[in-house]
């Protein structure tokens, strides 16, 4: 049975770098290893042209070429005889290869350096298998279960509240795939960052963690609309390994929530979560195995962040049209200790009894509660309400007015704070104090 391209799959997710071999026009052989090369089609590949400037004039030359490649999984070699086509240095096929190229190198702090100066695409006229003299030994891994996948589509859509869509969301990537390390950012545009609102298996959660957009993998997944993959973080640095924020100290210091880790990373992917074209969030999985993500498993994960932004769009739409009554009367008065609460004007950061809790949107929300509270005596507030009441201060959130509110309270109970946030029915949420208010004049 003659090789086809969609054979090699695994060998087109860079884990080994691939070797391309010219001869210039009077003979002279060259070899380079390549960083990217991407199957186009059935009969074509491109290949990512940075630096080799040798290896071009050689193809201009003599187009014949010869192209090794290697999977990642069994060390398998191919030699693929190929044939220079044309260069191409915009379009869709040049910004996927882009867009890999910058968001894997940013990861070393090189997206200014690894910049792509075109895609070459050539035509495919022969694969053949490299004969290894110890063989090479396949590995079978089982599709992923359509009927859990069904499953899952249904659970997300069942639910009435950010929460149980992220929730649900996080848990079918860990029962389909058997991935037990993940995230859900959700975009705060005005700030220009993503907010970490959803985390599975890391040894900190790192809600509140922000990503700018356009950084790394995820920024760039959000920024163009399509999944960033990388199969073998070995050799790129892990996002986030040097920020060195792991105590609560240099929170409070930095009013930043470091961005979790997880030690031995090898295999990445971020996944744009749309809806309508619109960005609700962004699906960030990675794994200590390299190649975890395959073309399938990439599918599945596509499939359900949909299903998940549409879910959390739908929540967000019903919540704010939510008119129930708000209960009428005073709160219950705390008992105990008085609960210090500090709002901080330039960055709407919150600290609770000295202890840094939200920044942003999140944390004006709770700023606006607690007034209401201290001046009116309730404790059960409206998304309506919050929104109209912060008018012009509250940015254009009716996407993630749910979310935000989610975050806040994670963080609170993820503190130990002595005061925490309750759903009070659709739309509407409880402040609940676990002893006197001190709110404190606001600071700059």
């Amino acid at each position: 049975m003659s090789l086809r391209l969609a054979d090699l799959a695994t060998c087109f997710e860079g884990v080994i770098p691939s070797i391309i071999a010219t001869a210039a026009a009077d003979g002279m052989p060259n070899v380079s290893y390549l960083s990217h090369v991407v199957r186009v089609d059935d009969d074509h590949v491109a290949l990512s042209n940075q630096f080799f400037a040798k290896t071009a004039a050689n193809v201009r030359a003599n187009p014949q070429v010869l192209l090794i490649l290697v999977d990642g999984l069994t060390g398998a070699q191919y030699q693929l005889d190929i044939s220079f086509v044309r260069s191409v240095d915009a379009g869709p096929l040049f910004g996927r290869i882009a867009r890999q190229l910058k968001a894997s190198s940013a990861q070393v702090g090189m997206a200014e350096v690894m910049r792509l100066r075109s895609a070459d695409i050539f035509r495919v006229h022969t694969i053949a298998a490299v004969p290894s003299p110890g063989g090479t030994t396949p590995v079978v891994r089982p599709a992923p279960d359509l009927m859990a996948l069904a499953g899952a589509v249904a659970a997300i859509e069942r639910q009435v509240s950010a929460e149980g869509v992220i929730d649900s969301l996080l848990a079918a990537v860990r029962q389909i795939l058997g991935c037990d390390h993940a995230l859900v950012l959700v975009p705060d545009v005005p700030r220009g960052v993503l907010i970490t609102m959803g985390s599975m298996g890391y040894a900190r959660s790192g809600l509140g963690s922000e990503v700018a957009m356009d950084e790394g993998l995820i920024g760039e997944a959000a920024v163009s609309g399509v999944t960033i993959k990388v199969s073998d973080m070995s050799r790129v640095r892990r996002l986030g390994a040097a920020m060195g924020l792991e105590a609560d100290e240099a929170e409070n210091a930095s009013r930043s929530v470091a961005f979790p880790v997880l030690p031995g990373t090898m295999s990445q992917i971020a996944l744009p979560m749309l809806a309508r074209g619109g960005l609700a969030g962004v699906l960030f999985a990675e794994s200590t195995a390299r190649l975890a993500f395959r073309d399938e498993d990439e599918a599945v994960l596509q499939i359900l962040a949909a299903q998940a932004a549409g879910a959390l769009r739908a929540v967000e739409r019903e919540a704010d049209t939510e008119r129930a009554a708000l209960p009428v009367g005073a709160a219950k008065p705390g008992v105990g200790r008085g609960i210090r609460v500090v709002h901080h004007r330039f960055d709407d950061s919150v600290f609770v009894d000295g202890v840094y809790v939200i920044k942003g949107v999140a944390g004006l929300l709770l700023r606006q509660m607690l007034h209401w509270h201290q001046a009116e005596g309730r404790n059960v507030f409206s998304n309506r309400e919050l929104r109209l009441a912060l008018g012009a201060r509250m940015p254009d959130i009716k996407d993630n007015l749910e979310t935000r509110l989610l975050l806040l309270r994670r963080r609170l109970e993820e503190k130990g704070a002595a005061l925490r946030l309750e759903r009070a029915g659709r739309g509407q949420v409880r402040l609940v104090l676990e002893g006197p208010l001190v709110l404190e004049a606001e600071r700059d």
